[in-house]
C-alpha cells in the first residue's frame, strides 16, 4: 500500500510539472489578450473631412482617418516622441503633384496616389494654414472591430498595396476611408436613404466648383453624358460632405441591435480666413457672348461686303479642332464619365484636315459637314449639360458655314 502512495504521489508530481507550464503559457495568453483588448478600448477612431480651399486640387475637400491612443497620450512623458504612435492621421490623398506628366496622367485615370500615415499634429497644421474647417466625427466602433480596422490599415500599408489606382468619381481618398470602415464592422452598417436625392455627378461638380468657373468649364468640357445620369447614396459619397452627412445618420445592424455609427461629431480644426487668389477676370460666359459679339459683326461684314475673312475661318476651325484632339483622346481614358462626349460631334480632330483649303480659300465640303455637325451638336445639347457658353462657338462656326454655303464671296 505504502507503494501505491509513493507510485501516485511520483505520478501527481510529474503531471503537475507537465501542465504547469501549459498553464503558465494559457495565462500570459490570456493576459496579453487583455492587455490588447484594453489597448484598443483606450483607442479612438475618427473620420475627418476636411473643407474645401483655394487649391485646385482641394476644391471638392478631403477625408481621412485619425486613429488615436488617449491612454499613450494621456499617460507618456514622451509623447511628442511617441505622437506617431499614438495619433497618426491616414491619408489616402498623398500624391506627387511635381510627377512627369500629372495633369496628363490625371486626365486620363493613370493616376497613382498612395496611402500615407503621419502625425495628426502636422494634419492639423495643413488645415489651419488653409483657413480649412476640419469636422471629426468619432466612430462608435467596438475594440475587436478596431482590432480588425488596425489589420486592414496595416495591409494597405504594406509596399505593394499603399499605392492604388485614383479614381475621381470612384476611388479616392474618401471612398477608401469607408470602405476601410465597412470592412472592419462586424454588423452591417445601414444609411438613411433619400431617395429624393439623386443629383448627377456634374450637378455635385458644379455645386463645389460653383465659385471657380473656370475649373467647372474645364470639368463640363471633358465630363460625358454619363456624367448626367442620376446617381445613387453611395455614388454621392465620393464627396467628402456627402459621406459626413451619410456617417451621421448611420447605423450599425448587429444581433437583432442598432447602435449609431457616430458617437460624437466636434470641431477638430476651426474654420479660419483663406486668402483666395483672383483668377481670370472674365467667366467662360462672359468670353463665349463676347466672342458671339465678334462672330456676328464678322458675319454682317462678310455678308455686306461679300468677302471673308479667312484669319477669322481658320481661328474657328483651328479651335475646333485643338478641342477636338483633347475630346478624341478621352475616348481612351480610364475615367468612364469622360468615353462617350456629345460634344465631340462637332470639337473633333476633323476640322484639322480641312485648316488647308481653307487658309487657301479654296471651295472645300467642310463647311457643309460643318454645318451638319454643329447642328447635330446643338441637338446633343438635350440630352448632355456642355461646358458653358462653349454653344457660343457653335454658332459662330454655323453663321460662317451659312455664310459659305448660301453667299458668294470673295
Amino acid at each position: 500500500m505504502k507503494h501505491l502512495k509513493i507510485i501516485f504521489r511520483t505520478f501527481f508530481l510529474l503531471f503537475a510539472v507537465l501542465l504547469t507550464p501549459q498553464a503558465v503559457e494559457a495565462q500570459v495568453v490570456e493576459a496579453r489578450q487583455d492587455e490588447r483588448v484594453a489597448y484598443f478600448d483606450s483607442v479612438e477612431v475618427s473620420l475627418l473631412t476636411c473643407q474645401p480651399h483655394d487649391e485646385v486640387y482641394s476644391l471638392y475637400g478631403h477625408t481621412a482617418l485619425r486613429w488615436h491612443d488617449l491612454h499613450t497620450a494621456a499617460n507618456d512623458g514622451r509623447a511628442d516622441q511617441h505622437e506617431m504612435e499614438s495619433d497618426i492621421a491616414y491619408n489616402w490623398g498623398i500624391f506627387n503633384f511635381n510627377a512627369p506628366h500629372f495633369v496628363a496622367r490625371f486626365v486620363f485615370g493613370l493616376t497613382d496616389y498612395e496611402l500615407g500615415p503621419y502625425p495628426y499634429s502636422r494634419f492639423q497644421q495643413e488645415y489651419q494654414y488653409y483657413g480649412s474647417m476640419v469636422t471629426e466625427q468619432v466612430l462608435n466602433l467596438t475594440a475587436a472591430e478596431k482590432m480588425r480596422l488596425k489589420e486592414i490599415l496595416d495591409d494597405n500599408m504594406l509596399p505593394e498595396n499603399r499605392i492604388y489606382r485614383y479614381n475621381y468619381f470612384y476611388n479616392n481618398c474618401t471612398t477608401k476611408a469607408r470602405d476601410a470602415i465597412e470592412q472592419c464592422v462586424s454588423g452591417k452598417i445601414e444609411y438613411s436613404e433619400n431617395k429624393d436625392f439623386t443629383p448627377s455627378f456634374r450637378d455635385m461638380v458644379h455645386e463645389m466648383a460653383r465659385n471657380h468657373p473656370w475649373a467647372r468649364f474645364g470639368n463640363d468640357v471633358l465630363l460625358g453624358i454619363q456624367a448626367d445620369q442620376p446617381t445613387t447614396r453611395r455614388e454621392q459619397e465620393f464627396l467628402p460632405h456627402h459621406l459626413m452627412h451619410d456617417f451621421d445618420e448611420a447605423q450599425v445592424y448587429e444581433n437583432g441591435l442598432y447602435r449609431p455609427l457616430v458617437k460624437e461629431r466636434r470641431v477638430s480644426v476651426a474654420p479660419g480666413v483663406q486668402m483666395l487668389e483672383p483668377g481670370f477676370p472674365l467667366s467662360p460666359m462672359q468670353c463665349a457672348i463676347g466672342l458671339t459679339i465678334i462672330g456676328l459683326l464678322i458675319f454682317c461684314l462678310e455678308w455686306i461686303k461679300r468677302k471673308t475673312f479667312v484669319v477669322w475661318d481658320v481661328l474657328l476651325a483651328l479651335v475646333s479642332g485643338v478641342i477636338g484632339i483633347v475630346l478624341f483622346l478621352m475616348l481612351f481614358s480610364q475615367h468612364p464619365t469622360v468615353r462617350l462626349n456629345l460634344q465631340f460631334i462637332l470639337y473633333n480632330p476633323l476640322h484639322l484636315f480641312f485648316l488647308w483649303p481653307i487658309v487657301r480659300g479654296k471651295k472645300t465640303r467642310y463647311w457643309a459637314i460643318a454645318a451638319i455637325l454643329a447642328l447635330l451638336f446643338l441637338l446633343g445639347g438635350c440630352w448632355q449639360t456642355y461646358a458653358e457658353g462653349i454653344q457660343c462657338l457653335a454658332l459662330c462656326l454655323l453663321l460662317q458655314c451659312i455664310l459659305h454655303l448660301f453667299r458668294k464671296c470673295k
